[in-house]
């Protein structure tokens, strides 16, 4: 499975694909990664509770690189809010932490999908809605951001994404530009993921049965070939994002996210 050639293509597909698609969207790519990998591997007879869960923790893992390279490109147009980033960041690694070393490894790997399913649909309405903020609506203070970066790292961590399925509406509806949230989006998909990862292994050092190339919860090869991919396109996904009119912006979100939440809707029913 490790040299599979058609595995190193299918991998390196995803991974043009998802690191556009992070530099877009500020969503680390996760939401499209994780129903593919989980595709690939239960293709190559992982067992589907354990798929899900190695995909999700894969996923986090190569959002770890493309959060570097779709930051940079979003920094250089001035379009990162650095103070919201350090406000919701110590409250991010304290939810990924609650995720990656006790809810995910409890949970079922369909339950798991099933929850992806569910909150992705919501955040996919909340923003296809574009329900305007009430226009004296800011930023709540430094509890409320620790907060609410508490929630992101944890609903990130049991999802396998970067966070911007979250922090995205959550920026927009303080009033927070939608260019500016995606940017802000694409730098809090870092210590999102570091925090999970880590978690990710810890918890999977007991594991038996599985795949060649697996460290824990993550899958090596598809780690290093996405990751390679993603952070070419990253680049690229940012120049179109701030080419794009906001609407536009939102409706893109808003439909990849039912398209991926139906498929894993799917594999959480019948897993």
């Amino acid at each position: 499975m490790f040299l599979d050639p058609l595995l190193i293509a299918e991998l390196a597909a995803l991974g043009l694909v998802t690191g556009f698609l992070a530099g877009l969207l500020g969503v680390g790519g996760g939401m499209m990664m994780v129903p593919f990998i989980t595709f690939i591997l239960a293709q190559r007879g992982v067992e589907a509770d354990l798929a899900v869960k190695m995909a999700i923790a894969t996923s986090m893992a190569t959002i770890i690189f493309t959060s570097i390279s779709s930051v940079r490109a979003h920094h250089k147009r001035g379009a990162v809010r650095w103070d919201i980033v350090k406000g919701l960041a110590p409250g991010i690694v304290i939810g990924a932490a609650i995720a990656s070393l006790g809810i995910f490894a409890l949970l079922k790997g369909s339950w798991l999908a099933l929850f992806f399913a569910a909150f992705v649909s919501f955040s996919a309405t909340q923003m296809l809605l574009d329900k305007k903020p009430k226009a004296t609506r800011t930023l709540p203070g430094t509890p409320g951001l620790v907060g609410a970066g508490s929630v992101i790292g944890l609903l990130s961590g049991l999802v396998g994404a970067g966070g911007g399925f979250v922090s995205v509406p959550f920026m927009t509806w303080c009033n927070v530009a939608i260019h500016s949230a995606v940017a802000t989006s694409a730098a809090l998909g870092f210590p999102i993921a570091v925090a999970n990862v880590v978690g990710y292994v810890i918890a999977g050092q007991s594991l038996q049965n599985l795949p060649t190339g697996s460290f824990g919860y993550l899958y090596l090869p598809a780690l290093l070939v996405i990751a390679s991919m993603s952070v070419l396109m990253a680049p690229l996904g940012v120049k179109a994002a701030h080419a794009l009119p906001v609407k536009s912006l939102k409706r893109v979100f808003a439909a990849l996210l039912y398209m991926l939440a139906a498929y894993m809707l799917y594999k959480g029913l019948t897993a």
